[in-house]
């Protein structure tokens, strides 16, 4: 018990010794530690290995007893050599980090490119999938090109000219459009688009070692004797598009400039991928067919998404073509990833072919109309001159002219810090701003936050 008491004695000693003391400060000897508390020489050695155990003090045999050091702190490895390695950065990466970042808390989102949790058919989604993993054959593998059913509900959306043969399954609309850019054009071909044309596009385009060509757009949609000089002058052999409600701009290709944009395309001997990623987002009139429905000779790539319409995680979309296009779009694919998860596509034919698809797309059709007009009726009260001239039928965004002069990308930033979030326009040119723009999403926040918005981007603008 003595011996117990002793060791306490010992230890709790060298405790505060070492508390006050800088590491590697020399301790008492154990001859000294004996006299100092009238302990056996075993008693003080075996309080130093347990102090020593805990990595407080250590002992140094010939030297004597330490306040332990603490082990070097790691240095800060040197990865600057990667800058080298890698080369120059790709274009577009800052942007669409930007892009597809979240909203900080209390900040009213203005941008964006998916609907609000409110308008997502959570549910039934939930219920799709939880059905889907029930299924023992959808954790299968199956066919790389995607499930038979999914690739036909795809095919007869683009209309009679493509079969499910046609079709490939992709996770999600860019990842079909980088598998398309990347099987259809080698590094240095010239890619047509339009200008202003989607954000992901352009870096996708260039992260595949393409040159980018802008071509004017305006409330009509790309202008067809403009496609037509710029398939003379670069020799293009691709064309990009939106056709339909347009991303960033909102326009509709119109009637009488479809055959002519199909014309220019047919005599460069070129293709036209058609992304249509808003065809479920239409708000007022039926929207047209896709271009892809009148294509007797196969120029046309079709892409559409599930996305957009419905929430950020069905990242289900297809893309297809005819012959020889097809092919090499099916190819790429497979080299890409194999093929997407069973359970997600069952999941999404599931969801499509029932009756929850149609109550979605009807009731998202009204939430829409009242965010879109919301925002408008916003841009009224506090930003008149802002109210864009032509108003898109469908889609999620407002496409804005700023005044001469202002810069967008300032404004952006400013609206982030007095709490509303919008786009500027700068990054969707693929050359220079035909003039500042912002794009201001209506299908990321609830309809009464509008005002609120709007009032918040005003004071920036004052």
């Amino acid at each position: 018990m003595e011996n117990g008491n002793a060791a306490q004695r010992v230890i709790q000693d060298l405790r505060g010794l070492a508390a006050v003391a800088g590491p590697g400060a020399r301790l008492p000897s154990i001859r000294e530690l004996t006299a100092r508390h009238q302990a056996s020489p075993v008693t003080v050695a075996e309080a130093i290995r347990q102090l020593a155990a805990e990595g407080l003090i250590e002992a140094r045999p010939g030297r004597g007893t330490f306040v332990a050091t603490p082990p070097d702190e790691p240095g800060v490895p040197d990865l600057s050599w990667q800058t080298v390695a890698l080369g120059p950065r790709r274009f577009g990466q800052d942007e669409m980090q930007e892009l597809l970042a979240l909203t900080p808390d209390g900040t009213i989102p203005l941008s964006g490119g998916y609907l609000h949790a409110d308008l997502q058919p959570a549910a039934a989604l939930g219920g799709a999938l939880t059905r889907a993993a029930r299924q023992p054959a959808s954790w299968q593998r199956g066919p790389v090109e995607g499930r038979a059913d999914l690739r036909a509900w795809f095919a007869r959306e683009a209309g009679a000219g493509l079969h499910a043969e046609d079709m490939v399954i992709c996770p999600g609309g860019q990842a079909a459009l980088s598998s398309a850019l990347r099987a259809l054009a080698a590094p240095g071909d010239a890619l047509l688009v339009e200008s202003p044309t989607y954000l992901g596009a352009l870096a996708a385009a260039r992260a595949a070692g393409l040159r980018v060509v802008p071509v004017p757009a305006d409330a009509d949609g790309v202008r067809p004797d403009q496609l037509a000089a710029a398939f003379a002058r670069t020799d293009a052999r691709l064309f990009y598009c939106q056709p339909l409600y347009a991303n960033p701009h909102g326009a509709t290709l119109a009637e009488h400039r479809r055959a002519q944009v199909a014309e220019a395309v047919r005599d460069a001997g070129a293709f036209l991928i058609e992304d249509d990623y808003a065809r479920d987002l239409t708000i007022d009139d039926p929207a047209p067919p896709p271009l892809a429905s009148d294509d007797p000779d196969g120029h046309v790539i079709y892409l559409r998404s599930l996305t957009k319409s419905t929430a950020p995680g069905l990242r289900v979309a297809a893309v297809g073509a005819r012959g020889p296009a097809g092919a090499r779009l099916r190819a790429a694919r497979l080299l890409d990833d194999f093929f997407v998860a069973g359970p997600l596509q069952q999941a999404a034919i599931d969801f499509l072919t029932s009756p929850a698809w149609s109550r979605h797309r009807r009731a998202l059709r009204t939430a829409l109309r009242t965010r879109r007009d919301a925002l408008l009726t916003a841009l009224r009260r506090h930003l008149p001159s802002l109210v864009p001239q032509s108003v898109p039928r469908g889609g999620m965004h407002l496409w804005v002219r700023l005044a001469a002069g202002t810069d967008d990308v300032a404004l952006a930033a400013a609206a982030a810090a007095e709490g509303v979030a919008v786009f500027p326009g700068r990054p969707w040119y693929a050359a220079e701003p035909s003039a500042p723009h912002l794009r201001l999403t209506y299908a990321a926040a609830a309809p009464e936050l509008m005002d609120e918005a709007v009032r918040r981007l005003a004071r920036v603008l004052r």
